[in-house]
């Protein structure tokens, strides 16, 4: 029935001025957001962004730069020849004029440190992962995702439009058993090093459990690029799976690397097939040349001093051990992320604030970031990061942690 209000009744049978008594304040299709914003006030869940100037004085425990590279010399000095020289965008899609020569050199020696076969360059690791997700899959195939996956492999799941089954944390025996008798498409999805707490999967058993159904296996190496594996090689590559004919990764090039971007290694084939059918690379412009020359001479600097893995994790460890020995509940790290958990939403964020105040800058993270609900203070270990200001950072958090 079609739809046809009274001329004195506002569209859709709002009430018009008149008919509220003429000074009522008007309502917007928008005044839903204001409600959502006093609930998230009362839960002490808002979240503004805080600009940060190019010189600070304050200690960084939140970037995920690892390895200290994003302000390196030779890093930002490749990232500025690389705007000089191809300019200071990419142009076009990847398809059309975005792909350069640095693109595909990038892409030849980032697959070749990994262990892969192949590499393809996107505009974020959040693209790379939604490429990877939803060209490997389709309305009938069957995704396993663990619990404690990033957001942008959970999108991928929906994006899809395969079945996609929720299992949980770390958990290889529940994997095997959502595959069982499944005989069509299966891909089992996973972080390598989870964003929140910093644990590792148990890649090597989840390998298995793929291999014994015929299932392929996606992992996440956003956090395990430049820490984890030789010379930061990767999880995978620590696990002995890099290479394998069943195994793909994604990874960023804003972490480690210092840079911008994403990427996605695997078979040739496999990168072929992202080619001609990830939506998330053919319609998005390519990554700008600044960014791809910046993380081209952070992985040639890797390669050349693979010790800032090492001193990564050595950070890492430091942190959880003298955090534990005062008392906090810090869970142990498997790479370069420290999560330290607060009693409540309001005591992070007030602990993370007294944190800045003293001159440390930490992440807090709360719901509805945390699946488990906890909120906890995320501290990332750099490779850069000297002794003191490992100690002082230390001596911070402990004087600033709120009663339990």
């Amino acid at each position: 029935m079609p739809h046809d209000p009274s001329p004195a009744s506002g569209v859709g049978g709002t009430p018009t001025r008149a008919e509220s008594g003429g000074d009522a304040p008007r309502r917007t299709p928008f005044d839903w957001i204001d409600e959502q914003a006093q609930a998230r006030r009362r839960s002490g869940l808002v979240r503004t962004l805080r600009p940060r100037p190019a010189e600070s004085t304050l200690l960084d425990l939140a970037s995920n730069d690892y390895l200290g590279l994003s302000r390196h010399p030779e890093v930002t000095a490749a990232a500025a020849a690389a705007a000089r020289r191809w300019g200071a965008g990419a142009t076009g899609s990847r398809l059309v004029t975005g792909s350069t020569e640095l693109h595909a050199e990038l892409e030849s020696e980032l697959a070749a440190f990994c262990g892969f076969e192949a590499a393809l360059v996107l505009s974020s690791g959040y693209a790379a992962n939604l490429a990877a997700v939803t060209a490997l899959t389709d309305r009938g195939s069957l995704i396993v995702s663990d619990a404690g996956n990033h957001a942008s492999l959970i999108d991928g799941c929906r994006l899809s439009r395969a079945g996609t089954a929720v299992v949980p944390h770390a958990d290889p025996d529940a994997v095997a058993k959502c595959l069982d008798g499944f005989g069509g498409r299966a891909l089992v999805v996973t972080d390598s090093v989870f964003s929140v707490d910093g644990d590792a999967a148990p890649l090597p058993d989840l390998a298995a459990a793929c291999r014994a159904h015929g299932a392929a296996l996606l992992v996440d190496d956003a956090h395990g690029l430049g820490v984890l594996g030789d010379g930061g090689r990767g999880a995978l590559h620590a696990a002995g799976l890099a290479g394998a004919p069943d195994m793909v990764a994604t990874v960023t090039l804003s972490k480690s690397l210092g840079s911008q971007g994403g990427a996605v290694l695997g078979p040739s084939q496999v990168i072929d097939h992202l080619v001609n059918t990830a939506r998330t690379f053919i319609f998005d412009t390519g990554l700008a040349p600044a960014a791809v020359g910046g993380a081209l001479a952070s992985l040639r600097l890797l390669a050349r001093e693979p010790e800032r893995a090492v001193r990564a994790r050595t950070v890492a460890a430091t942190l959880h051990r003298e955090l534990s020995a005062a008392g906090l509940s810090a869970v142990r790290p498997d790479a370069a992320v420290v999560s330290v958990r607060a009693p409540s939403p309001e005591a992070a964020v007030r602990w993370a604030a007294d944190c800045r105040s003293a001159g440390l800058v930490v992440g807090c993270f709360r719901p509805p970031s945390v699946p488990d609900g906890i909120s906890r203070l995320r501290l990332t270990a750099r490779a850069d990061l000297t002794a003191r200001q490992v100690d002082g950072a230390l001596r911070t958090l402990i004087a600033t942690a709120p009663p339990v």
